[in-house]
This record gives structure tokens, sequence and C-alpha cells, in this order.
């Protein structure tokens, strides 16, 4: 909210982040409501996108180039290119395909032939409870590995991340979605997943990708591939259900 009476007040070319230590209002998907302790990294970027450029045109593909700049700045750094830190479509943050670490929540405004876009992005950095953080998957690197990797900082990943999702951003207004869909693929938890579609009865799917648009591809036998749009659907990790909402 804060950054969103801010944005417009500002000249283009300037940049907007929020950082917060805490965070006790924070909002997800379909209203969700998200409290966040300290030792996580949790913040609000903006940034302009025009309309008539290849990601203006392909506006759902920014959830995913802020999953794979999370993903990133921490698998980029020398030495920890295996920390098992993955991206689940649409908006997620996975240890392997097992825990959720943080998620990403996009929200745009277009005024002319500008989006104006809001991304607040927070993931588990430092916080073993309730479920794991990054330094947890950095600890349990260096003990099978016999690694001395150093514990990362909130700090330092909300900076790596902005800086690799500016790169990612250039990539794709210069080469489209084969640009950055081959790392993204690299990282995503999905490849190759059988699922079920509707309920657990249901007629048998697999998993093949993601379209221009960033929508979820499913190939169901005998149909031919078909696209799932992520607000209409709600991907269930646990039970392999593709679940029309």
């Amino acid at each position: 909210s804060l950054i969103g009476r801010l944005m417009f007040d500002l000249p283009e070319e300037m940049g907007l982040i929020a950082v917060a230590v805490r965070q006790t209002q924070g909002k997800g998907r379909g209203g969700n409501v998200w409290l966040s302790p300290m030792g996580c990294a949790l913040s609000t970027l903006h940034i302009s996108i025009p309309l008539h450029s290849n990601l203006g045109q392909r506006i759902p593909f920014i959830q995913h180039l802020v999953s794979l700049a999370v993903v990133e700045a921490v698998r980029s750094i020398p030495g920890y290119e295996d920390i098992e830190l993955r991206v689940k479509w649409p908006n997620d943050i996975y240890y392997s395909d097992l825990m959720k670490l943080g998620g990403v929540l996009v929200n745009s405004t277009l005024i002319e032939t500008t989006f104006h876009i809001l991304i607040g992005f927070g993931f588990n950095v430092n916080n073993s409870n309730p479920t794991i953080c990054i330094n947890d998957l950095i600890a349990k690197f260096n003990r099978e590995e016999g690694t001395e990797l150093k514990p990362l900082s909130a700090d330092c990943l909300i900076a790596r991340t902005v800086t690799v999702l500016e790169r990612l951003i250039e990539i794709f207004q210069e080469k489209g979605p084969n640009g950055v869909l081959p790392q993204y693929y690299k990282y995503w938890v999905h490849s190759g997943k059988q699922v079920r579609l509707h309920h657990e009865e249901g007629p048998v799917a697999w998993i093949v990708g993601i379209d221009d648009f960033g929508y979820l591809q499913v190939h169901e036998e005998g149909k031919g591939v078909e696209s799932v749009h992520p607000d209409g659907n709600s991907f269930d990790m646990l039970r392999n259900l593709i679940v029309p909402k």
C-alpha cells in the first residue's frame, strides 16, 4: 500500500522498493493473509513495463521471472549452485518439491501504454520453524558435502534478487520467452510430473511446460496439450491434482 501511493509521483526512470524486516499484513493469492517474522526476506518492488513490448504482451510471465530471480539469487553464487532451491508454478519458491520457502504476488495497473507493476516477494532465509529456510539448506549441504558455505542474509538476497530480475527482464524483452525458459525449466519442480485433472480419480495428464503467456501446459492422452490458467485453477502438489476452482 505504501508503494502504491508513491509510485505515480516519481519520475519514470526512478526505481522504488520497500523492504520490511517483519510483516504483519502481508497479502497472498486469493485474499490469503501472510504473517512473516524477522529472518525473512520481504519486499515490494515497483517496475514499469511498456505495453507494446515482449513482456508487456505477456504480463503473467513476470511472476515466473521473479520466482526464477529468487532461486538464481542463491544458486548463481559460486559454491551455492547445488543448493536445492527451486520454483513451483505459478509463483512459489520451494525446497526441492517438498516444502515451500516463499512466494511472489504481482499486481499490475495499465495507464495509457505503460504497465505499473507491484511485485511482492518474500522467502524464508533464517527461520528453521515452522518448516525450513535457505540457511538450513546451506547447513544441510555443508554437512553432506563437507563444504563450509556461509549463511546468507536477507538484505543480500533481496539485493541479488532485484539485480537478477533486472537482467532477466532485459533478456525477455530482447528474446521473448525462449530467452529465459531454459533456465526456468532447469530449476522448476514439475518436469515430467504426472497429475490428475479435477479429482483423484480424474483423467491422467503430464506437465509439459508453460506456454508463451506463462500458463501451465498439460498433456492429456488423446486430447493433446492444453493450457491451464493460474487464476482459475489450483495446483495441489501434495495430491498431484489440478483442480478448477
